[in-house]
């Protein structure tokens, strides 16, 4: 009889006892697909004795998940705790360092330890897999590490992240004010208690790093990327956009600019033309744009037990055929930092919101610092007095560079006219 993968698994929450019961319910199918049996062995968790939906009896239960690394009977680790540094991180290095290949769902381990245990699997020939850390149980990981692997990506972007799909695209859809979408979608369990790694874009940011350096050969480098979030939208703002011809998406964005990598998180003004104006819900889609192929679109759930648990016995059949592989498509040693690209250097099309006090000569003192800063304005609405006695601005300018742009705010810092910072978005156009 073949002898099986055996894995343990750390971590019962919803993904990972999902991952059992796929294997159990589609046991028979894996190994056919890998050659031999996906067994679960041993397990463990914080709580022993909660419900979890799934018989946990068959299985050895370890009280200290770093025992797996020196356990015979155990092949490959899966881990699904989370947390970029402490217990999931120890256990990762001790796993890789005991010669198990390892599997994670843990974008913020990988964005910020990936080059580390990408180096500690490639010098022992083991699998270090994480196909469930970005956009759940869509297979961009494999799609750009393997299908488009013949291609030079020229950028990689996309929605990187449901919770804040989801509350755009019901602003969008019914008018709402995002305060109240977010306390829905906590209700809905689409949004954590604490939603700011989701709403300030750190969530996507690491998912983004980690996209980069599979695209461009880079040294995963989350520090370099530039992160704004969603919470200062408003519902004027999307109705402004939609006005304009655009939807409001939270975008992850990078490429590499005369040699340098400038990686975004940012909310972006996305033309209703383009695909993922269209990306409802708490869907997310990746799009690669590759020098041969064009233009592939990733697109699916990016989150939940299911497609997360797909995406995590994926990754256990490739280890089961004998694919260990290279960790970010190339091996790591050859993967150079990169140059970070300023933003201020891009030049295209943005779009500014102000909340000023109804006076006379507001408009005039914007216009006049866009003028110094050498904006231009292509067209500007503004809107009639709030319930609070403000107005809202909202102007979208020509191509203009970015630093010029934030020069043209700096110049306005000290503006009693204004009532809060302004919101800047970028238009996404083929350019950018």
């Amino acid at each position: 009889m073949t002898t099986p993968l055996r894995i343990a698994l750390a971590g019962l929450g919803t993904v990972g006892s999902g991952v059992i019961r796929l294997i159990n319910e589609n046991g028979a199918m894996i190994a056919q697909r890998a050659g031999r049996p996906i067994e679960v062995v041993a397990i463990s968790a914080r709580n022993r004795d909660r419900d979890r939906g799934v018989d946990l009896s068959p299985y050895k239960w370890v009280d200290d998940m770093t025992d797996f690394a020196s356990d015979p009977d155990v092949d490959c680790v899966v881990e699904m705790i989370g947390g970029s540094d402490g217990p999931a991180l120890e256990l990762a290095r001790n796993s890789l360092r005991g010669g198990k290949s390892f599997v994670t769902a843990n974008k913020a381990m990988i964005a910020h330890h990936g080059m580390e245990l990408a180096g500690l699997a490639e010098n022992q020939n083991l699998a270090l897999k994480y196909e469930a850390a970005v956009a759940g149980g869509i297979p961009v990981i494999k799609g750009l590490r393997e299908g488009a692997s013949a291609n030079r990506i020229e950028r990689v972007y996309g929605i990187l992240n449901g919770t804040c799909n989801y509350i755009l695209t019901t602003m969008e859809k019914h008018g709402s004010d995002f305060n109240a979408v977010l306390k829905d979608a906590q209700d809905l369990g689409y949004a954590e208690a604490d939603p700011s790694f989701d709403i300030d874009g750190v969530d996507a940011a690491h998912k983004l790093a980690i996209l980069a350096a599979l695209s461009f050969g880079t040294a995963v480098d989350f520090d370099g990327v530039e992160i704004a979030g969603i919470r200062n939208i408003m519902a004027a703002d999307i109705g402004q956009a939609k006005a304009l011809g655009y939807r409001i998406r939270l975008l992850g964005m990078a490429r590499i600019d005369d040699g340098k990598l400038f990686q975004r998180v940012n909310p972006y003004l996305v033309p209703e033309s383009h695909p993922l104006a269209h990306i409802d819900g708490s869907t997310n889609a990746v799009v690669a744009e590759g020098n041969f192929s064009g233009r592939l679109m990733f697109q699916g759930a990016g989150a939940g037990d299911g497609p997360t648990a797909s995406a995590v016995v994926a990754d256990l059949i490739d280890i089961a055929r004998g694919d260990s592989g290279t960790v970010f498509a190339m091996p790591v040693d050859e993967m150079a930092q990169s140059e970070r690209a300023e933003s201020g250097n891009r030049t295209g099309k943005s779009y500014i919101r102000f909340v000023v006090a109804d006076k006379p000569g507001v408009l005039a003192e914007i216009t006049a610092a866009m003028r110094d800063a050498e904006v231009s304005i292509e067209s500007l609405i503004q809107t009639e007095k709030t319930e609070e006695g403000s107005v809202l601005i909202s102007m979208v300018t020509h191509q203009s560079m970015e630093r010029d742009v934030v020069l043209s705010l700096q110049k306005l810092s000290d503006s009693s006219s204004l009532q809060g910072a302004p919101v800047v978005m970028h238009l996404l156009s083929d350019e950018d």
